[in-house]
């Protein structure tokens, strides 16, 4: 299965064109179903961006009726939106797409109070992590090779990997898990990553005392050019979206809120190495 960069977003952006296509002509949803012989819903699917792989021939019928619109731009957004992603294979791990989201995004923002983030975790921590849920050894080995393959979106040497912004717990970093060598190797991991020029690494000390990202768990991602940003909150049970301008720039505020409560990137690479040292 191939990257698909920018399939996600193409996908997005198409769904929220044909809307506005459809109300630049004046029609409402169900009228262009009935006139194109559709089910009632099909139109609001798509405009919902609730579908899978556009097909060609919805487009063009689309564009046949809403005048105005330009067939080769909503072509060339369908074609790049049916280039079938990696993590299409994952349906039983990802019920949303979160993945294509992440993959696509130019800025990664994320807050984790309690564990760290995804793309900064070694194989032992999610191991760890993962045996501690409810779900079967099968699901956790296939969740395993879906995380994994999400962290090499920090290593695209294309010109397309995101910058990462990444504000961490102490607490996330004082539970017992593994040996002390997995401990070790985690937070060696995370300095690591720290120094990389599109990674930047905050800690939120205990010592600091409470902070905004106290019950905030947020990734917030920004794309390139002028597709708009998105939000999402997870939980143990979900993944919810949020795409609402007013909604995301509420959650933007709060992370910077954090983001200044947090160490600065050097300071927190001090505080890793006084860590390990307690570990040696």
């Amino acid at each position: 299965m191939s990257e698909a960069y920018g399939a996600t977003i193409a996908k997005r952006a198409l769904a929220r064109r044909l809307r506005e296509l459809r109300l630049e002509t004046g029609y409402t949803a169900n009228q262009v179903c009935d006139r194109l012989n559709w089910g009632r819903g099909k139109v609001g699917r798509f405009e919902a961006n609730n579908w899978v792989r556009p097909e060609l021939s919805d487009i063009r019928d689309l564009a046949r009726i809403y005048e105005g619109s330009d067939l080769a731009e909503l072509e060339a957004l369908a074609n790049r939106a049916r280039e079938r992603a990696w993590w299409r294979e994952y349906a039983d791990v990802f019920d949303n797409e979160f993945p294509g989201f992440e993959g696509d995004a130019a800025s990664i923002r994320v807050i984790m109070p309690l564990v760290l983030p995804g793309l900064l975790q070694t194989l032992p921590y999610m191991q760890a992590l993962l045996a501690s849920g409810s779900r079967p050894a099968e699901w956790r080995e296939r969740a395993l090779r879906a995380r994994l393959r999400r962290q090499q979106i920090l290593e695209r040497d294309d010109g397309t990997a995101p910058e990462l912004i990444a504000v961490i717990t102490e607490a996330s970093l004082l539970y017992e898990w593994g040996d002390p060598a997995d401990r070790r190797a985690q937070l060696r991991h995370l300095l690591t990553m720290g120094a990389r020029s599109n990674v930047e690494l905050r800690l939120l000390r205990l010592s600091d005392g409470l902070h905004p990202g106290m019950a905030t768990l947020v990734n917030i991602f920004r794309f390139p050019g002028d597709e708009p940003p998105m939000v999402f909150l997870e939980n143990d049970a979900d993944i919810q979206e949020i795409d609402t301008p007013g909604k995301v720039e509420a959650y933007d505020r709060i992370f910077e809120q954090i983001r200044a409560a947090a160490l600065s990137p050097d300071d927190t690479a001090e505080h890793l190495e006084k860590m390990i040292a307690t570990l040696e």
